[in-house]
């Protein structure tokens, strides 16, 4: 079974990876095993499966929040934690996370600022962020005057600002409305598009990982495997891609893989 993009071109490598938590305790909890997963440069891959399978933890282990009990990871050909101090990432989660006192450009200038980047070059790349995912007009605005759509495109700018070659996203769009979230859907797929960024993507929803995706990894019930790696070929990314038969007949695909 296929489970990885371009080997000579890969983004993230996970190599035979087992996580454990609380090992050798009597509420030990083997949360994955023996997950190996490539991602190619430039690649959109989402991670579905049922709920409590290792999707977030995966995603963690790949951001070195965590580490693997046993195996590899590596991220643009360096272990995991290297990738991390070198910031070779940006991060998303389904909460935004921005701090309520900084306004809008200086929430995206954080990792900047993190990094010693100068004042007026954080500036700089702060607002062509902003520019791109189309909140220009919100730099000097705070986070509490914005919507929740809002707030997660700061996210995304956010955690594009130090131009990683790898965003982690993880269910960022899950407590949004159907509209905002397919929008937000549509603006992510551009975003990637015109930075060449790779991505990997945790969801719940079917409908959601195929439009976004070049490939679907379905996930077993804990301890989390790889079941199935679904590549994905749409004629277009936006409503007329929703309404192409391929893409009824890859959720139905990515529904029975879940199922099997």
């Amino acid at each position: 079974m296929p489970t990885s993009g371009p080997a000579d071109t890969a983004s993230v490598v996970v190599g035979n990876v087992t996580k454990i938590f609380n090992q050798g305790r009597s509420d030990e909890v083997p949360a994955l095993s023996d997950v190996d997963l490539t991602v190619g440069s430039g690649e959109f891959v989402s991670l579905i499966g049922p709920s409590g399978c290792g999707k977030s933890t995966l995603l963690r282990l790949i951001a070195d929040l965590i580490e693997p009990t046993s195996g590899t990871v590596t991220v643009a050909g360096r272990p995991a934690a290297q990738a991390r101090r070198e910031q070779e990432y940006g991060i998303a989660f389904q909460q935004a996370g921005l701090l309520e006192w900084r306004t809008v450009r200086r929430n995206v200038e954080l990792p900047l600022e993190l990094r010693g980047v100068g004042r007026a070059e954080r500036r700089a790349r702060a607002e062509e962020m902003l520019e791109l995912v189309g909140l220009a007009d919100f730099a000097g605005h705070y986070p509490g005057q914005l919507s929740g759509g809002m707030q997660q495109r700061v996210a995304i700018a956010r955690a594009l600002a130090v131009q990683p070659p790898l965003l982690l996203m993880d269910e960022p769009f899950g407590a949004l409305d159907e509209m905002t979230r397919e929008r937000l859907q549509s603006e992510l797929l551009g975003i990637c598009a015109k930075t060449g960024t790779s991505t990997v993507f945790v969801t719940h929803s079917i409908s959601e990982a195929v439009f976004l995706s070049d490939r679907v990894v379905v996930m077993s019930a804990r301890p989390g495997r790889i079941r199935a790696s679904i590549a994905v070929e749409l004629p277009s990314r936006d409503e007329a891609g929703r309404q192409a038969p391929v893409y009824f007949e890859k959720i139905t695909e990515v529904r029975q893989a879940l199922r099997s």
